[in-house]
């Protein structure tokens, strides 16, 4: 092909960059000085309209940093292509992992290969819906590792207002991470041309920037000095300032006058200056357009066919889609090229890109796109479908040219939308595969596959989104043509969606509706077993005895022959849990759940059929009933599985926080703080105000608490809103409780006791007597022991009566350690002394090292504080250590 720049512009658009450029080689310059695991990575985004310099300062930057020694990556954007999913991350990262053997690939991504590498296009996906978030993190990862090796790494990503979803994602992800990362990213973008999705992306990356650059036009003196540079120094000065009045100063405009200038021989002088504004309007719009025209028929529709292709323009396939031979094609590119439309891409990280062909400027492809006549426009993109297919390109890459073809009752287009919705889904891109299934609506389904269509679309949004959830199944649960399994499913998902929009008595209702039409069996049990397993997680007070009778005597009837009866077990287990029933009792209705000591196949954590809640009311089950080894094996098993499969949304992030919470009874109180911490951060991501957001809020502020920690504890409630309106979902340890103690803590004890007696309120109608999971009874007998003595003792005794009911060393324990702190002397004395007993044979060591402090206090005994002394600092109970220390730094008369 005929290259199309005129030497003498080459640098064009670099003209009064002076500032941007200095930025640049400063950038790189820290960078080189820099060490790979040093993590002093940066960010710049330069913006402006079109037109302005973007694409040659992205140029600039890359010679700067070859120049250096720099390995540069880059990509960009398309008006046309913001559909195709992982589109931009793929051109930057893919040709440098193309580039690896496959084991090398395998070895430098770990176990992000699997997760990241199908969004990459550099292995199959996997038979599961990957998870949006774990996917990103992959990629994130992907290119730290790839970071080290490639060092001094530059990535450069152009009309970044033009990137696909996910790779925005993605880059607003790894912008905030970059101060752990030895790499320089480049972002060029224009304002006011994103979507409101997009602009969101956009807005985080532009953050972690800190000032974005916004270029501004050339002055009257820099493009008089650019046309004197190109069309000769003989060019007179009003020449020179119309040239700047014709084109604003926008230097592509600069340009391609300049270049008309020059194929048309023109006289740079003020007698011909008024020729300059119909040059400059042939050069763009439809000016361009009539230009194109002026090139003959074929041309132009070779022209639209690479419009219509969008990137990576392949010459074959644009002369298939314009229904010419490769040798006609050729002679059109090659016309193209002469008058600067179309030219073939340069050499992209180091490598030819995918495509002979790329549009000169994206002005260019836009004015031709929006050129082609609109019924056209939408037969050409049903050909391009067809085209794109029979490449063997696949369902989702013809995907993108299918959603711009008008309905038409076209089954064949169903099945397609229907197919490239579940490869989308199965890299990682479940937005994708919505927009792909809401237009096999519009087609719209037959009849027999309508319902669905749209029980995929519910599928497909769980993860994302549950009131469109909520609505897309609902809509399918309403039509014929959902039956068996599928149905079950549906109602089941439902149910769940429900539940994470917080209208768990929707769910409940929602359940036992489909379950009312079943006859008995394993598909109406599993229905019954989801009405209970919501039961149990409701926070409401309306659960009536009757409902508490007939989940017993269902369970009763559980030999835990298949997954139902197992669910039954483990939500009765659950139940009785919660209720401070026998331990031994739940312990073993739990193992009864079990197949030889593990989770039954179907029952995994990354199986859908049941969903997480399920497992964790099993985990947690055996946590409060003093099984801690079983616990913290099923809470560590889920984590494993989560990290493992990709699942960085809020699966990981209630694995994380029940991780936590088996650390917190453990009483290793900084490791639970660790992974609070880290699960808050991810519920962060996911979204304020659901059930798991509230778990690691609780369980962060319990921890905090046990480690004396009162301030901070303080402080974490109120950024993170711990308090009421509280969710109308169970949430471990009770909330109430815990916001109660740390307003006592605080010393807001007015406040405290309301609201664990608030507490006691919500626990007594739910029937909830476990003083362990919902300790509000000996806090609030603790706060009351000195304005109403008798009240507290009832509290008191009354938890230790349901303590030894539950039966756990733990539970016992906890209530003597109560009963003791409201006596006096040698009763005291003696309650504690039990208390440490019974905590001593207990898992939960905090409350073991509390009740040896408290009871060296009260004894003044010097070895009984410093066994607690050893043991609080093992737990990292800060508070306690200093409690005990105190004790013996002023101890006369210790014994």
């Amino acid at each position: 092909m005929t290259e199309v720049r005129p030497g003498a512009v080459a640098s064009a658009s670099l003209w009064e960059r002076d500032a941007e450029i200095a930025a640049l080689v400063e950038a790189v310059d820290a960078l080189r000085a820099d060490s790979p695991s040093s993590g002093s990575g940066s960010l710049l985004v330069f913006s402006g309209e079109a037109g302005i310099g973007k694409t040659a300062l992205l140029g600039e930057t890359r010679r700067i940093a070859e120049s250096r020694g720099c390995t540069v990556w880059s990509a960009r954007g398309g008006e046309t292509v913001t559909s195709v999913p992982f589109n931009v991350v793929r051109q930057l990262l893919q040709p440098a992992l193309v580039a690896l053997m496959p084991d090398e690939a395998r070895e430098y991504l770990g176990d992000w290969y699997d997760i990241a590498g199908p969004a990459l296009g550099i292995t199959e996906p996997g038979d599961r819906q990957a998870d949006p978030q774990g996917v990103c993190d992959g990629l994130v990862a992907a290119v730290r590792r790839l970071a080290r090796r490639e060092w001094p790494l530059v990535l450069l990503i152009d009309d970044a207002h033009w990137a696909d979803q996910e790779t925005l994602h993605w880059l607003a992800a790894f912008a905030e991470r970059l101060h752990d990362l030895s790499v320089l990213v480049v972002v060029a973008r224009r304002p006011g041309e994103a979507t409101e999705e997009s602009t969101r992306h956009l807005d985080v990356i532009a953050a972690a920037a800190g000032p974005v650059a916004t270029l501004s036009a050339l002055t009257p003196e820099a493009t008089a000095g650019l046309t004197r540079a190109t069309v000769g120094v003989h060019a007179d000065a009003p020449f020179c300032r119309e040239v700047w009045a014709v084109t604003g100063g926008n230097p592509y405009e600069t340009v391609e006058l300049l270049a008309k200038v020059q194929d048309s021989e023109l006289e740079p002088s003020e007698s011909s200056a008024a020729e300059l504004r119909a040059l400059n309007r042939s050069a763009r719009g439809r000016g361009l357009v009539a230009r194109l025209e002026g090139l003959g028929i074929d041309a132009t529709r070779f022209a639209w066919a690479a419009a219509i292709l969008g990137t990576g323009i392949s010459l074959d396939l644009a002369a298939q889609l314009a229904g010419m031979q490769r040798e006609e094609a050729l002679h059109c590119a090659d016309l193209l090229g002469a008058a600067r439309i179309l030219t073939e891409p340069a050499p992209v990280n180091g490598r030819q890109p995918d495509g002979d062909l790329e549009f000169v400027h994206p002005l260019i492809a836009s004015a031709v796109y929006n050129s082609i006549p609109d019924a056209l426009r939408t037969a050409m993109h049903g050909v391009a479908a067809q085209v794109v297919t029979d490449s063997g390109l696949g369902a989702a890459a013809a995907s993108r040219h299918l959603l711009e073809v008008h309905p038409d009752d076209d089954a064949e287009l169903v099945d397609q939308m229907r197919e490239a919705a579940r490869e989308h889904l199965a890299v990682g891109a479940p937005d994708a595969a919505r927009r792909c299934l809401e237009r096999a609506l519009l087609e719209p389904p037959l009849s027999d596959v309508h319902a669905r269509v749209l029980y995929e679309l519910g599928c497909a949004t769980l993860l994302t989104s549950p009131a469109t959830t909520i609505d897309y199944l609902q809509a399918a649960l309403a039509m014929p043509g959902l039956d068996g399994d599928v149905r079950v499913d549906a109602v089941f998902r439902l149910s769940q969606a429900l539940l994470h929009n917080n209208q768990v008595e929707e769910a409940v209702r929602t359940v036992d509706a489909e379950a009312a039409r079943l006859e008995p069996g394993p598909a109406r049990m599993r229905l019954q077993a989801v009405h209970y397993m919501w039961e149990c997680v409701h926070a409401g007070e309306d659960i009536s005895p009757t409902s508490v009778r007939a989940l017993a005597e269902l369970a009763k009837k559980c030999t835990g022959k298949d997954n139902s009866e197992r669910a039954l077990l483990i939500l009765r287990g659950f139940d009785a849990m919660t209720r401070g029933e026998n331990a031994e009792e739940v312990a073993e209705l739990c193992d009864r759940a079990l197949v030889n000591g593990r989770l039954a196949p179907g029952l995994g954590w990354t199986d859908t059929e049941w969903g997480i809640e399920l497992l964790m009311m099993l985990a947690s089950a055996y946590a409060y009933a003093d099984r801690l080894d079983r616990a913290e094996a099923l809470y560590n098993e889920a984590l494993r599985a989560y990290e493992g499969a990709g699942w960085s949304g809020g699966h990981l992030a209630l694995a994380h926080s029940y991780v936590g919470l088996g650390h917190r009874r453990r009483g290793r109180l900084t490791e639970a703080e660790k992974y609070l911490r880290e699960s808050l951060r991810i519920a962060e991501r996911v979204g304020r105000g659901l059930p798991l957001y509230w778990s690691a809020t609780c369980g962060l502020v319990d921890t905090l608490l046990a480690r004396g920690h009162v301030e901070e504890a303080a402080e974490i409630a109120e950024r993170y809103g711990f308090g009421p309106p509280y969710p109308t979902t169970i949430v471990l340890p009770d909330t109430r409780s815990v916001r109660g103690r740390l307003l006592l803590a605080l010393g807001r004890t007015e406040e405290g006791v309301n609201e664990l007696e608030a507490a006691e309120k919500a626990a007594t109608a739910r029937g909830h007597h476990n003083t362990v999971l919902a300790p509000w009874a000996l806090d609030l007998a603790r706060a009351l022991a000195v304005d109403d003595p008798r009240r507290a003792a009832e509290l008191a005794a009354t938890a230790r009566r349901q303590a030894e009911r539950f039966g756990t060393d733990t539970a016992i324990g906890e209530a003597l350690r109560c009963a003791a702190a409201l006596e006096t002397g040698q009763r005291a004395a003696s309650l504690y002394k039990q208390a440490v007993t019974y905590l001593e044979a207990s898992p939960c060591s905090y409350e073991h090292a509390a009740a040896r402090v408290e009871y060296g206090i009260a004894t003044r005994s010097a070895t009984e504080l410093t066994r607690g002394l050893t043991l609080a600092r093992s737990c990292g109970a800060d508070g306690l250590v200093a409690q005990a220390q105190e004790a013996l730094d002023n101890g006369p008369g210790l014994r």
